[in-house]
């Protein structure tokens, strides 16, 4: 054997490769196995394609697969194909000459990262044996060449031999792996089918595990160890029990159980592509099987979408919506998404998140890519085009099938209940399919209580001098159907829309107008509705009353309002605080008040709303106040009664109060008065409330 052994220098930059690769400590490991099955994968690939025009090379041996035999006793694990195998030349030009154009590029990729596992992307794969093995043995068998060994130790060289003392293969390769000491976990079965599973089990080709288990079986008593155990039972006392079966029990052979290792031979990826498969010859039990095997989800998925995109770019995909969302749906430490990328049926990754956008991390399902390469780094995915083209045809492809649930108002409502904070994330971030997406909205109303309702049907439902739609956002649904806000408009018949979800806040920002017609919120300044010009001359008369009231008011309360205008808003309230027609709502204020890292001065002072008072002209509470200015604008009931006005409005507006303790302050000694007591009756407490004047009787029936 010695006389045919020929040694080769490996290139020089192959050398530093294994050099790397041997003393560098990674903790991803594992990756070995999904390159030397890929690389099996590829040959068995190669000699499909050569039988398709010469049917004879598959002579050789007609059975395509890939064997994995772990050698415990030896610490060897062995990898075997029946693929196209390696020439004497391959082997040497292959595995050891010829320094791929990806080499170094790896190498210094891998020393700033410290991460091996897409080494396959630079065309070095082979040589990620060299994580768990000393000693690389490959014995290869081609059509047209003897069978050979190539064996190095990742040295400086490596030796190739005329095999004489294998078993023939027939054709293919077989690869030995004589793994370092501390890395035998890699022999146990369960481990193997573990990495398998992860990486390979959708590989064209079965993929047989071949290991050794031990069995407990029943075998013979042999006659020489009858007749001991005969000997010792003579020493003792025999009972005889009369039995009618007797006969029968002495003409079975006596056995016992013994401890055998038996082979087992057994295929790990038999839960077959179905992507690849044409979707209408697969029934929804198959979808739903192998959603459950995907995701280890208990129940059917809501909804599925099977397609291909073919062209310039070429990739299979199926799509997957959950009946329930996730309870850490939202969690920042959390996984992007739940999409697992494969190349050419490879595992690659499942935290891609160039893959899908943050709105979508509900949906669940794979992406096979014929195009990308076969390892990626995050830094190749982030300017790979390819993934650019993917992305945008899952999004579209997400919402068809959103678009489909929404056709079974069932489904739809189970739908939106678990992932309408995801649409609504979508209009905020997605400006492409906003307009699409807007359509799945639902939203109860003044004119929808008992189901919410769609901005399509809101539409259909408009006045024809209606040119706006209408929401008001708030903190509840029963919060805002008792808002001020909606007097007039419930008064005039227009129909407005309930957004209580912190996020609509977020969204509608974003979602401009629906099918042409503009949102408008009510609870913002310079709301406008089409009146006849009696109305509009007789709100002109009425606010020009009204402004010595106005400038008196905006004197008391000072800083604490922008303004104080009569408003044609109200019918039955006498004042509400109305916000800047560009700044935060009061639900808006609240939400980012809430936040645990807010900024509580720069942005936040700048977008917290501009306050404007805004009077109920015909109220009797302000008509009396009008009285009251007149006669005295100094009067202290007009300065106590204009605060106490200013902070009902700022509560029933949806605001919080600046000092809730000056409030209740006032409402302690409103109730005195209501109880006819006097401040010496109750014991003196510090306040910086302004003292209400001695009210007389006449004083206490203005102010009810």
């Amino acid at each position: 054997m010695s006389g045919n052994t020929e040694t080769f220098n490996f290139q020089a930059e192959i050398s530093q490769l294994m050099s790397l690769i041997v003393n560098a400590v990674y903790q991803n490991k594992e990756i070995f196995l999904r390159e030397l099955i890929s690389n099996a994968s590829d040959a068995l690939d190669k000699i499909r394609y050569q039988s398709l025009t010469d049917p004879s090379v598959l002579d050789s041996g007609k059975d395509l697969k890939i064997t994995i035999v772990p050698d415990a006793a030896n610490k060897v694990l062995i990898i075997r194909d029946t693929g196209i195998g390696m020439t004497k030349a391959d082997l040497i030009n292959n595995l050891g000459t010829i320094a791929k154009s990806g080499t170094k590029a790896f190498m210094e990729m891998v020393q700033e990262t410290k991460d091996a596992s897409m080494i396959g992307q630079f065309g070095v794969g082979f040589y990620s044996a060299y994580l768990v093995a000393d000693e690389v043995e490959v014995i290869s068998k081609h059509n047209d060449d003897e069978q050979y060994i190539w064996r190095s130790s990742a040295g400086q060289n490596f030796t190739v031999t005329r095999d004489t003392v294998n078993e023939p293969l027939g054709r293919g390769s077989e690869i030995r792996l004589h793994l370092k000491d501390d890395l035998t976990e890699y022999l146990e079965e369960r481990r193997i089918k573990d990495i398998v599973k992860k990486h390979s089990e959708f590989i064209s080709y079965p993929i047989h595990l071949v290991y050794q288990k031990e069995v407990e079986k029943e075998v013979p008593v042999e006659e020489t160890e009858e007749a001991v155990d005969e000997e010792k039972d003579e020493n003792k006392a025999k009972i005889e029990e009369v039995d009618d079966e007797g006969e029968d029990k002495e003409d079975k052979p006596k056995t016992k159980k013994v401890k055998e290792n038996e082979t087992v031979d057994e295929e790990l990826n038999q839960t077959k592509p179905i992507w690849t498969r044409n979707p209408d010859s697969i029934q929804q039990d198959e979808y739903n099987a192998f959603y459950k095997s995907l995701t280890n989800d208990w129940e059917d998925p809501l909804a599925v979408k099977h397609f291909s995109v073919e062209g310039q770019l070429e990739f299979r995909s199926i799509l997957f919506t959950p009946h329930r969302a996730p309870f850490d749906l939202f969690e920042g430490k959390k996984k992007r998404n739940n999409i697992k990328l494969y190349v050419r049926r490879v595992f690659i990754m499942d935290d891609c998140e160039e893959l899908i956008p943050e709105w979508l991390n509900f949906v669940k399902g794979i992406v096979d890519s014929e195009d990308l390469p076969l390892n990626l780094s995050r830094e190749v995915l982030q300017q790979n085009k390819i993934l650019k083209v993917i992305r945008k045809n899952l999004v579209k492809k997400c919402v068809e099938m959103f678009t489909e649930i929404a056709e079974d108002k069932d489904n739809f409502n189970k739908f939106y209940e678990a992932f309408s904070k995801n649409i609504k994330l979508g209009i905020h971030e997605d400006a492409q399919n906003r307009g699409k997406l807007s359509e799945f909205l639902r939203y109860y109303s003044t004119k929808s209580t008992d189901e919410p309702t769609s901005l399509k049907d809101y539409v259909t439902r408009m006045p024809e001098k209606q040119k706006f739609i209408y929401y008001i956002t708030g903190q509840s649904r029963q919060a805002v159907e008792s808002s001020p806000f909606l007097e007039v408009l419930k008064r005039k018949g227009y129909e407005v829309l309930y957004m209580v979800d912190p996020i609509d806040e977020y969204a509608v920002q974003q979602l401009k107008d629906f099918e042409g017609k503009e949102l408008k919120s009510i609870t913002k300044e310079g709301l406008e509705f089409e009146d006849d010009e009696d109305e509009k001359k007789k709100f002109d008369e009425q606010k020009k009353e009204l402004e010595p009231l106005c400038a008196t008011m905006k004197e008391i309360l000072g800083e604490k309002v922008e303004k104080v205008v009569v408003t044609d808003m109200l019918s039955e309230s006498p004042c509400v605080i109305l916000t800047g027609q560009f700044g935060w709502s009061a639900n808006m204020e609240r939400i980012m008040q809430s936040q645990a890292l807010r900024d509580s001065g720069g942005m936040s002072s700048y977008m917290a709303s501009k306050r404007t008072l805004g009077l109920h002209p015909t109220h009797p509470i302000v008509r009396a106040l009008k009285a009251k200015v007149a006669a005295d604008k100094n009067d202290k009931t007009v300065r106590d009664l204009s605060n106490l006005l200013y902070e009902a409005a700022l509560l029933a507006s949806g605001f919080t109060l600046d000092d809730p303790s000056q409030f209740s302050s006032r409402i302690n000694r409103m109730v005195m008065l209501g109880l006819s007591l006097d401040d010496e009756e109750v014991a003196p407490a510090e306040s910086d409330a302004p003292a209400l004047e001695e009210v007389t009787e006449s004083n206490m029936e203005e102010i009810d």
